[in-house]
């Protein structure tokens, strides 16, 4: 059987499509398993490091206090054990991943605080001067708060622990026929 030219091309093409498309695929498929490993070290280093960050400052809290006012930050005796005791316990609930997009959302503020008050041109260079923005001592800190803020802890975390029960039992009312509510609530 002869086969027109076209009709070849329009084959190989296809194939081509369909190659590609599996490989895509693919590649979704691997790197979303690599999800969970990926914000469990997120959480595990930067978690260790707001901790150390927050003990340093709450063993030398005068020290502290004294950059605070050389800022001009307000009351800055309770804004210096405010912030070293956010950062301590912060760091340590992203390491357990328990409540973990709420404490994250006060070390994003943390974090821009840090920008405005300690390294405003910093701050104000992002468009103009992005390597003096990104070398700046808050950025990493804030970027590791926001990955964990709008992507959550991941799967190996106490919040997904805390959750899976919380399906469970919804599931387990759901098959007991116990009130709808909560069969709408597992979407």
């Amino acid at each position: 059987m002869v086969v027109p030219a076209g009709k070849i091309e329009e084959r190989e093409g296809e194939s081509m499509m369909q190659l590609v498309d599996r490989y895509y695929r693919l590649l979704i498929r691997v790197s979303s398993s690599l999800q969970a490993p990926f914000l469990l070290a997120v959480r595990l280093y930067w978690g260790w490091q707001f901790m150390q960050t927050g003990w340093g400052k709450l063993n030398d809290i005068g020290k502290v206090v004294q950059f605070f006012t050389s800022l001009g930050i307000p009351s800055p005796a309770l804004n210096a054990y405010f912030v070293s005791a956010l950062e301590f316990g912060g760091g340590l609930l992203l390491i357990l991943g328990l409540g973990s997009r709420l404490i994250a959302l006060p070390l994003v503020i943390d974090m821009f605080v840090a920008y405005i008050a300690a390294d405003r041109e910093a701050l104000f260079s992002i468009i103009s001067n992005p390597d003096k923005f990104m070398g700046a001592a808050p950025f990493t800190f804030l970027i590791a708060s926001l990955i964990v803020l709008v992507f959550g802890p991941g799967r190996v975390s106490a919040d997904a622990l805390l959750a899976g029960r919380v399906s469970g039992i919804q599931v387990q009312r759901a098959v007991e026929g116990r009130p709808r509510a909560a069969v709408q609530n597992l979407t």
